[in-house]
């Protein structure tokens, strides 16, 4: 069974970091695209980072040079990394497998992936 489990959010002060982690399990990260999508409150859910099955990685323009996307294949584990957080980066966190035998990040369109971790609540206020 496919399953992605997101930890490592919480509260953090402007400025701060956190580094989010997504257990992934059911599948191979030699195979699939895995994304990390936010939405804030009154806000519809974006496209945050993305790594394909080689390892490219791609960033929305608001986090670029911020936020970093990485794996361990070993652990079948994807993280996102995020630095100088702001109160704007207050969202809750998704990890996301690409649907069927996609490698490619393609789009940011949430209905291309089809496989979603229950999401965690990343709050940035001092």
């Amino acid at each position: 069974q496919v399953q992605l489990v997101e930890s490592g959010g919480g509260l953090v002060q402007p400025g701060g970091s956190l580094r989010l982690s997504c257990a992934a399990s059911g599948f191979s990260l030699d195979y699939y695209a895995v994304g990390w999508f936010r939405q804030a409150p009154g806000k519809e859910r974006e496209g945050v980072s993305c790594i394909n099955s080689p390892g490219s990685t791609y960033y929305a323009d608001s986090v670029k040079g911020r936020f970093t996307i990485s794996r361990d294949k070993n652990k079948n584990t994807v993280y996102l990394q995020m630095n100088s957080l702001t109160p704007e980066d207050t969202a809750v966190y998704y990890c996301a497998k690409k649907s069927g035998n996609s490698a490619s990040c393609g789009s940011w369109a949430p209905i291309d992936f089809g496989s979603w971790g229950q999401g965690i609540q990343v709050t940035v206020s001092s």
